[in-house]
């Protein structure tokens, strides 16, 4: 349940950010509120109910195309994200601050709040959908189809904001990127997590671990020094936003289960060369 609130909390503060900042002050940032900022112009629709449509919509494509696991991880913050931004575009008063200050501040909180989901293993669906079908299709890292996916967002604007507000939106971006990366950090090692987990329901947690985090483990058989018993060793290796999850997991499934945890660094390979876009 902690994870719900996580999620729903990180959802209303990304919304803060959005309803606050971003479009009220025509800031060309990333996600689908800077796609309704940059579309705007043409189309004269509302553009908190456009950002709403939009990140509804990029669910259902999301459902399609990546499957169940992605939907399950993303509907909440996907179905508050439209509640959150019409209640607060009709109390919020956007502060009279110079576009710079409501750009970075923007970034800031929206960075803060799609941290808090990412950091529960959810996501907050919109543009990370496409990011996450490209890299499904191509294998690139979803960091880079990430950044280039708002980078083209922003240049979206350019014919109807010109290069001033490309650049104002920029600040928003890298400030997005950089809070997000922090809130992650925040609380656990930066570096990936590596564990050895000794349980008689090893077979259960192996399972979980394909099905719920998506990773490989090592199967390793050892023998007891007093019992002289055959047991038999997970090792995994997780990202430091995974590794809470993977605890939770274990004492569900096993609460006696001995799990020994260590750092690790330069990590290679499928699942670690990669960052979440964020």
């Amino acid at each position: 349940m902690h994870n719900i609130a996580w999620t729903i909390l990180g959802t209303f503060i990304l919304c803060l950010a959005v309803e606050m900042f971003i479009l009220p002050f025509n800031i060309l940032s990333g996600g689908v509120a800077g796609i309704a900022v940059a579309l705007e112009p043409f189309f004269k629709f509302d553009k908190t109910m456009f950002a709403n449509v939009l990140t509804l919509a990029m669910l259902f494509v999301g459902r399609v195309v990546l499957g169940r696991d992605f939907f399950v991880n993303t509907v909440i913050s996907s179905l508050f994200y439209p509640l959150f931004n019409s209640t607060l575009e009709m109390f919020i008063t956007p502060p009279n601050i110079d576009p710079i200050l409501a750009s970075f501040y923007g970034g800031l909180l929206g960075g803060i709040g799609v941290g808090l989901v990412m950091k529960t293993g959810a996501s907050t669906g919109g543009m990370d959908v496409p990011a996450l079908i490209l890299h499904k299709i191509t294998k690139e890292r979803i960091g880079v189809l990430a950044l280039i996916i708002d980078g083209l967002t922003v240049l979206l604007g350019w014919t109807a904001y010109g290069l001033d507000a490309v650049l104002v939106g920029m600040v928003s971006v890298f400030v997005s990127s950089y809070a997000i990366d922090k809130v992650l950090e925040f609380g656990a090692s930066k570096d990936s997590k590596q564990l050895q987990i000794i349980s008689d329901e090893w077979e259960v947690i192996l399972a979980r671990i394909y099905k719920e985090l998506k990773r490989g483990a090592t199967i390793i058989e050892a023998k007891g020094s007093r019992s002289h018993e055959m047991r038999r060793i997970i090792l995994v290796v997780v990202s430091y936003s995974e590794y809470s999850r993977l605890i939770e997991i274990i004492d569900e499934v096993d609460p006696k289960a001995f799990v020994i945890t260590t750092d690790a660094s330069d990590m290679h390979g499928e699942g670690f060369t990669f960052g979440f876009r964020i």
